[in-house]
Formats: C-alpha cells, structure tokens, sequence
C-alpha cells in the first residue's frame, strides 16, 4: 500500500507562548513517525502554502482577507478567546490547508492510495466565516470540496474522533447530504455549538466524561458503520484528533491506543470496499505529547499497511 505523508517545517513558526497549541506537538509526532521507520518507507512531500482563491471553496473573501490582515509584526493577537496568531501563523495555516489540498490531488490521481497531512494548526473548529478552537481555516472541508470537484467524485465522508466535536466541518456541510459527517467527542463540552444538530447525514456521537474505547467501539458499530456503507462514499477523510486519550489534559474520555489502531482499520475498510482505498487523514488535536505521537504513530502505521 503506497503512502504520502504531507507536512512542511514551516508549520512551527505558528507559536504561542503557553499555549497547549504548540510546535512541539508537530514535532513529537515526526519523531515518532521516524522512530517507526515511517518516513523512510513513505513519499514525503513538503506542502506549498494554499491560494486565496482556493480558500474561497470554504471561506469567504472577507475572511480570508481579515486572517491575512490580523497578523502580528511581532507578539501574539487574539482572534477568538482561545485562538491566537502569532508572526508565522498566516504562513502555517495555509500550509496546512495546502497540504490536504494537494494530498486529496495526489490520491485521486492515483499517485497514492492513502495520505497522512502532519500540520498544524488545526481546522476542523473553523466555521464558515469564524475561527475557533485553535483553527484558522478548515483544512478538512478545503480537502473535501476539493474531491467533490472531480467529476468522479459524488459522495466523500469526513470521520472526526477528536475529543472535541468538529462544529466547523457541520456549520460548512450541515445542509451538504453527498458529505457525510461522523464526528464523537465528549459530551457537553467544548465547543459547545451543533453538539445537538441534526440531519441524515450528520452522525454525531456524544460520549460521557469517562467514557472508555469500549463505549466508543460500541457506539461507532451502532452508530456509524451501516451508514457509511450506504452512503457508499467515492473518497474518505478522517480528522485525527489524538485528545480523547486518557492522558490528554484536555478531554475527560479515556481511549487507548488500540481503540485509535480499530478505528483506524474501521475507515481503512470503508475505504477499501466503497472508495478504491482513496483516503486521506489529517492531525486535528492531541495535547500530551508522549501520548499524542504514540497514537498518532500507531494511526499511521495501519494507514501505510
């Protein structure tokens, strides 16, 4: 099975002083992708900055245009209560994006089978026209307009297990039924947005503080997989939040490292039998570090099976 992963050294000059959002969580993660063995057998690529026309499938003009204006000289802003940028950040953020754009590319043109984007910072609390949660854009939901813009793309599915709910990728797909969206995260917790919304193609799995891998699994089984069969998606991303672990100081669910290798074998499988293996995977959260790249380690090795 070929592998790319997708990343770019720039993403750490994004950098908040105290913030738990910090280039040492990209860091970890590439450590332990080369401890594996992992960068040797996979295509790295070096991600190029997305353009603002590009942005435009997700965001409006006005938008983009207040992120690129907001920028510091120097110092740190805020642009939302928890979402800071700093000198860098502009550059960061696109990159991110860039890299799933040009990941979903890479894969339907049958460049590769699968793909892992190792960016930061995040995107999947981003909204149409707002940032939140640590995300300036949506990476995501940028990687999924790009696939459904390819003719023989009709159906994709975005699958999200952060510990916190993906509010951005539902506030830009909620009334979008050839996107579904199955997000879990801790109930009654952050964001505290469209943690209740419904529609057929939005799969929301809110889980009680404490919850193990065993109630995910079970929800997940109940929950998410008959749908994803009939929805029978041509491609599929999956937002790779690591914070539902139980040493994350984020989050108050408790999986472990086999609960993220089954879920990852879960989405390879739907994947394979409906969407030609065409996959793409991006790194949400994940705030300790050790536990962060020991997960996502674990993620990415089944992705380069």
């Amino acid at each position: 099975m070929s592998l790319s992963l997708y990343t770019h050294p720039d993403c750490e000059i994004h950098e908040m002083p105290g913030h738990p959002e910090r280039p040492d969580r990209l860091r970890a993660v590439m450590k332990e992708l080369a401890n594996l063995g992992l960068l040797d057998t996979a295509h790295v690529t070096l991600a190029s900055e997305i353009s603002d026309e590009l942005l435009q499938r997700v965001h409006p003009r006005e938008y983009i245009d207040y992120i690129n204006a907001s920028e510091p000289a120097a110092g740190v802003i805020k642009v939302d209560p928890d979402t800071f940028m700093s000198s860098g950040s502009t550059r960061a953020a696109k990159l991110a994006a860039g890299a799933l754009v040009e990941a979903t590319t890479d894969v339907l043109d049958g460049r590769f089978n699968r793909a892992f984007c190792a960016i930061r910072p995040p995107g999947h609390h981003a909204e149409v026209a707002a940032a939140m949660g640590f995300c300036l854009y949506n990476n995501v939901a940028l990687a999924a307009e790009t696939a459904l813009a390819r003719e023989e793309i009709h159906r994709v599915a975005i699958v999200d297990f952060d510990v916190h709910h993906c509010n951005g990728t539902v506030d830009i797909f909620k009334d979008r039924p050839e996107v579904m969206v199955c997000s879990s995260f801790q109930d009654h917790f952050y964001p505290h947005r469209y943690l209740d919304f419904s529609n057929d193609h939005i799969l929301n799995l809110p889980l009680p503080p404490g919850s193990t891998g065993e109630v995910f699994r079970r929800g997940v089984e109940q929950n998410w997989l008959q749908q994803l069969e009939q929805h029978q998606p041509d491609m599929v991303f999956i937002s790779a939040g690591f914070d539902a672990h139980i040493d994350d100081p984020l989050g108050e669910l408790q999986f472990q490292i086999p609960d993220y290798e089954w879920i990852t074998r879960s989405i390879v499988d739907i994947a394979e039998r409906y969407a030609g293996g065409r996959l793409v995977s991006t790194l949400e959260g994940g705030y300790d570090l050790a536990a962060l790249a020991r997960s996502a380690g674990a993620h990415v090795s089944i992705l380069a099976e």
